[in-house]
């Protein structure tokens, strides 16, 4: 008997999976792939002239919960890096005090040739945010070189 069909069958059939024998090679190269090329941002480097003081103390505490607040000759503020208007400072800072359960460190570095009065208004815009944990940060060098001799 012959075949109405023509004689023609079709002998491979699409494939009704996917092939995942590969798969953990290619989620491996991918992951290598973003370690590789993700760049980590840092603290841009600012070259002020801390001022100097007769006694510090070491702080101990933990990197998530400090605030850096660099005060500019001229007025400036950065936050973390960011700037910031001198009147928004303390809308800036208070929803990061809440967030962090109060635990809340900020660290004012500044010139020592910032006018007193920028450093006056950055403290009131901190005491209108209720942080009270706060400290200015001084010249490290001269300390750990006193402390050698």
């Amino acid at each position: 008997m012959a075949k109405k069909s023509g004689g023609f069958e079709r002998k491979s059939k699409a494939a009704s999976e996917i092939p995942t024998a590969s798969m953990a090679d290619i989620a491996f190269l991918l992951l290598i792939f973003f370690m590789v090329s993700t760049t980590f941002r840092r603290e841009q480097p600012r070259h002020l002239a801390f001022p100097k003081a007769e006694a510090t103390q070491k702080m101990d505490e933990k990197r998530k919960n400090i605030l850096h607040l660099w005060l500019e000759p001229d007025g400036l503020v950065y936050i973390n890096d960011r700037l910031v208007p001198m009147d928004l400072v303390a809308e800036t800072v208070l929803p990061l005090y809440r967030e962090s359960d109060r635990q809340l460190l900020v660290a004012i570095r500044g010139d020592r040739d910032v006018p007193y009065r920028f450093i006056n208004a950055v403290t009131e815009q901190l005491r209108q945010a209720n942080a009270v944990r706060v400290f200015f940060h001084t010249d490290l060098e001269s300390r750990v070189t006193r402390a050698r001799r």
